[in-house]
């Protein structure tokens, strides 16, 4: 992983990411992969080249828990401490990654493989509790499967751990208020139904449909939905 990108570098990363949905988010991305953090002077490149202000790219940094401002490990571990994994035993899970890893969440290893966080909710309550490595999430974790999970990654095979890991978790959406489903078999994203609601801004009125993969921030619109732009959704059934 680079420290730092070169100003030519950032100015690729733009111009590929240029009139993309979301290319902010999509050229942080691209820096987070290839510094694994998002250092401050490619963040203040970033905002020269792009107008948007810096105060706004920290915003992005700071709101997404993929997105870290400090460097981080070679291996990132997640643990989810939402209250419904809390009652299913997460303090004990965050517990044991404590003293097999020797850091508190924020910190990372001396020797830099491995950085720990929580996160208040993963949107995959039923399979709590869930820690999240690297992009595997596993479900219905138990304290003595995290070291053989935590070596698993760190040697790059987890075969062998008698966890199941799930890649990545497909989210079914539900209206709160009339309960029907908000997924819509008629436009697929990687063959996966997206989640499809009304959106409201600016006197104008359309759908929007979003990814249902977890963490997958892809969108399709309408219309296009100027950044900063106060939005109103609705449920395409009931309205509310």
């Amino acid at each position: 992983m680079a420290t730092s990108l070169s100003k030519e570098h950032v100015l690729e990363l733009i111009d590929k990411n240029k009139g993309t949905r979301g290319s902010i988010i999509a050229i942080l991305e691209d820096i987070q992969a290839s510094c694994n953090y998002l250092p401050k002077e490619t963040l203040q490149t970033v905002a020269a080249e792009t107008g948007h202000p810096l105060v706004d790219l920290y915003g992005i940094a700071t709101f997404y828990t993929s997105f870290s401002l400090e460097p981080r490990g070679e291996h990132l571990a997640s643990v989810c401490t939402g209250t419904a994994c809390h009652v299913r035993g997460a303090p004990g899970i965050l517990g044991e990654f404590e003293n097999t890893l020797q850091i508190t969440p924020g910190q990372t290893t001396d020797d830099q493989s491995f950085t720990l966080t929580t996160v208040n909710c993963l949107g995959a309550c039923a399979l709590g509790p869930v820690a999240v490595i690297d992009g595997w999430y596993w479900r219905n974790a138990q304290k003595h499967d995290v070291s053989a999970i935590i070596e698993g990654h760190r040697d790059g095979d987890f075969s062998d751990n008698g966890t199941d890991p799930e890649e990545i978790i497909y989210l079914h959406a539900l209206c709160p208020h009339c309960n029907r489903s908000l997924m819509t078999s008629e436009y697929k994203l990687d063959g996966h139904p997206m989640v499809q609601v009304v959106v409201s801004f600016e006197r104008k009125h359309g759908w929007v449909r979003l990814s249902s993969v977890w963490g997958d921030h892809r969108i399709e619109s309408e219309y296009d939905i100027p950044d900063n732009t106060l939005t109103n959704y609705f449920c395409p059934r009931c309205h509310a």
